[in-house]
């Protein structure tokens, strides 16, 4: 004869709980993802939709004159009231780019309520006269952007052999401009650009025959040398060759 022997009662109180709590499963994981869901949703319409986090101020830095920071304001077009995470950024940043003396933009966003919109102004490196006979500054992309009544103090201005200085011709005189050290660069008082391969300078009284963009070092060790000579020119323009006057 088979005695089969009943569970201990602690035993089957196990065995139910752990049934009891199968069986609750699938409803707590519903519970949960409906809760993620609802605070997903929460956090959607806070940050997208609600105005908690909308914009209610907009600045500009990087520039010091009120008119220019105007400008840069109405170029950007930020829209107020708009939830910060919906404005375009980008767009913003192109809009504001487009104006002539503006060189990079970043369009930020600081929450909870602001959006700075950060200007690095073109710096001026030439200055030169349009076929107009208007005086405009260059920087040192070769890019003519803005038109003045005087050439900025320390910048030289280009002087071309035809009506308008040839692109190439700028973006070598602007090479020789960086390749000159400081204390040499800041005598320079004139450039006079004939073609991409031929570039003059006036450093003080001394004219300096420079030619192209190669050879640059070699051309500014010579070009050191000579100047102590007292020299009214020096042609540096071959320079295994260099001739003074």
């Amino acid at each position: 004869m088979t005695v089969r022997s009943r569970p201990m009662p602690g035993t089957r109180q196990r065995f139910e709980e752990r049934a009891r709590q199968v069986r609750r499963r699938p409803w707590r994981l519903a519970a949960i993802g409906a809760i993620a869901l609802v605070v997903v949703l929460a956090l959607f319409w806070v940050v997208a939709i609600s105005p908690l986090l909308a914009v209610r101020s907009v600045t500009v830095s990087g520039l010091t004159d009120p008119t220019e920071r105007a400008a840069a304001l109405t170029a950007a077009r930020i829209p107020m009231r708009t939830p910060l995470a919906r404005v375009d950024t980008a767009a913003a940043a192109a809009r504001v780019e487009a104006i002539a003396t503006v060189d990079r933009v970043a369009v930020v966003r600081t929450w909870p309520n602001t959006i700075t919109v950060e200007v690095t102004r073109r710096a001026p490196v030439l200055a030169m006269k349009n076929p107009q006979g208007q005086l405009q500054v260059v920087d040192a992309t070769g890019t003519a952007y803005e038109t003045v009544a005087a050439v900025p103090p320390g910048i030289p201005v280009v002087n071309a052999t035809s009506a308008s200085p040839d692109p190439q011709g700028l973006l070598a005189a602007i090479g020789v401009l960086t390749i000159l050290p400081a204390d040499l660069r800041g005598t320079v008082s004139g450039i006079t650009v004939s073609s991409a391969d031929l570039v003059t300078l006036t450093l003080g009284g001394v004219t300096v025959v420079w030619g192209g963009s190669s050879d640059g070092p070699k051309k500014l060790a010579i070009l050191r040398v000579l100047l102590g000579t007292k020299p009214g020119t020096i042609d540096v323009s071959a320079p295994d060759t260099p001739v003074t006057r």
